[in-house]
């Protein structure tokens, strides 16, 4: 297994809550038509993270509308508490666990990480959560078990979005094993280390910083181990545009936009564009994918 990841980041490198930009400005930053000129690259470590309000007032979560903001707007619809997750599959120890339960099991932590979505927009987030490794190890995975899958709860009374076929719920997701466990990948639960809000995938969602944004399932109910690559709800809408591995890479374009750079939300009318880095610029994981052709394995 990978080395653990350490954390020597405190709260004094988190930009306060209290500090971030108008609504009005982080959505006239991403229609902006594109600024000559690309700034340098950079890791989360080195960049501030965005403010409270821009992370949870622009968010993909079909589940509540496919609009930006639709989640913040009818997210508080899902009952999040009690929670409980399910963990079948290839495990020694399968049954429904609840969450509660699971986070005593835990240490949870702070990780400030890059969040890249496919749609060339980027947010620097400080979630709080444990390492996925971790809750894996706790239920026991099987020598046989080769994947991860993973699923979203499915409440149409408190998820208006899907009474609408836009994707065929409930949402799913799927890693390798070694990407599972990996200490970079995190099941999150918070963040500025609050409970995580709704819109953003409470209580439970997993992060992949070195993927694309879609990877990083909400509101997890069920965890599978299974022999055999899971299907994943993107790919299975449009397995040409969504692949299986969804790794941030420059060089492998949607066939509808380019990948080669992306735009911070939060930087205003005239944020610049900055090039976008291979594996979101978490090397680390390179050697994960040593042997492998990463255009036919997008």
């Amino acid at each position: 297994m990978a080395k653990r990841w350490i954390n020597d980041l405190t709260h004094t490198d988190i930009t306060p809550e209290r500090v971030f930009l108008n609504r009005r400005q982080i959505i006239a930053g991403i229609g902006a038509g594109a600024i000559s000129g690309l700034a340098a690259p950079a890791r989360a470590e080195g960049l501030e993270p965005n403010s409270f309000e821009e992370i949870t007032s622009y968010c993909n979560y079909y589940e509540f509308g496919t609009g930006k903001e639709d989640p913040a707007r009818n997210a508080h619809m899902l009952t999040t508490s009690p929670w409980t997750v399910k963990i079948d599959g290839l495990v020694e120890r399968p049954g429904e666990y609840a969450l509660a339960g699971i986070i005593d099991k835990m240490t949870v932590e702070e990780r400030i990480y890059r969040f890249r979505c496919v749609e060339a927009w980027s947010m620097v987030v400080p979630w709080n959560g444990f390492e996925l490794a971790d809750l894996l190890s706790m239920a026991g995975v099987k020598s046989d078990a080769k994947y991860v899958a993973f699923e979203t709860a499915l409440r149409p009374d408190e998820m208006p979005g899907t009474r609408f076929p836009v994707l065929d719920w409930p949402y799913v997701e799927g890693l390798r094993l070694d990407e599972a466990m990996h200490p970079l990948t995190i099941m999150a639960t918070g963040l500025y280390g609050k409970p995580l809000p709704n819109q953003n995938g409470a209580p439970l969602r997993l992060v992949v910083p070195w993927k694309y944004g879609f990877k990083s399932i909400k509101s997890v109910v069920r965890i599978s181990l299974t022999d055999t690559q899971p299907p994943t709800s993107w790919n299975k809408a449009n397995a040409r545009e969504y692949g299986f591995y969804s790794n941030v890479n420059p060089d492998v374009d949607h066939p509808r936009w380019s990948q080669a750079s992306e735009r911070r939300i939060g930087g205003g009318l005239f944020s610049r564009k900055v090039p976008t880095q291979k594996f979101n610029g978490y090397d680390e994981v390179a050697s994960l994918y040593d042997g492998m052709d990463l255009t036919a394995n997008f």
